[in-house]
């Protein structure tokens, strides 16, 4: 099966694959940000949370652990992250749909060409952009008072106080990063140009019928 890709547009196929994936699975995972309550470890995402207090007995505050989501939006801690949950998510989608599109040229031939892979390579562009500003919006919501009363009361925007940043913020900026720069430079060669053969075929079969036609009504 031949496939509509070029060897620079095979590696395209693959690395967005492995970028739309880092940075959806990212997404996903509540680990963020981590910081630690009544003595219980506790992480965070946009829109999940690992660990959180409840009311027990007496009015007294109990850590249940568990990771969920938040019952709803409006229950998101933060207007930041209200933003950054619907930016983040928005740009993991595009970067799947160019990703699966890839995927499906190493198999289908003539369905990406020169020009379609470079608007894709722009798709990804955007793609990357929004989940880099989700991940930018991240740190304005550091001083609602849910994540204050888990980095020790001290933290504020861009100040974590004694939280720390996890490995899936990291993940999702390195994501979108590599989507930006090294994907969309390398859609621009991933492509095949159409083949000229196919028009000179049909120009010819054009003229020949022409002919026959023009022939036909001379005839006497």
């Amino acid at each position: 099966m031949r496939s509509s890709l070029t060897m620079v547009g095979t590696l395209w196929a693959f690395l967005s694959l492995v970028t739309a994936v880092t940075s959806s699975t990212s997404y996903f995972l509540p680990y963020w940000l981590f910081g630690s309550q009544l003595g219980k470890p506790v992480s965070f995402s946009t829109f999940r949370r690992c660990n959180y207090p409840v009311r027990g007995e007496g009015h007294s505050l109990i850590m249940v652990e568990e990771c969920g989501r938040y019952a709803s939006f409006n229950a998101i801690p933060s207007l930041a992250w209200q933003m950054c949950t619907v930016v983040t998510g928005a740009g993991c989608a595009l970067l799947l749909l160019v990703a699966l599109a890839a995927v499906l040229g190493c198999c289908m031939e003539e369905l990406i060409s020169r020009m379609m892979g470079r608007c894709m390579g722009a798709a990804q562009f955007v793609g990357g952009l929004l989940i880099s500003s989700g991940c930018a919006l991240y740190p304005l919501g550091w001083n609602s008072p849910e994540i204050m009363q888990t980095c020790g009361n001290v933290s504020n925007q861009f100040q974590l106080g004694t939280c720390q940043l996890g490995w899936a913020y990291y993940c999702a900026g390195g994501g979108a990063a590599a989507a930006m720069l090294i994907c969309t430079w390398l859609s621009c060669f991933a492509g095949r140009n159409p083949k000229p053969v196919i028009l000179v075929e049909s120009i010819m079969r054009n003229t020949n019928s022409y002919a026959m036609e023009l022939d036909h009504c001379l005839k006497p």
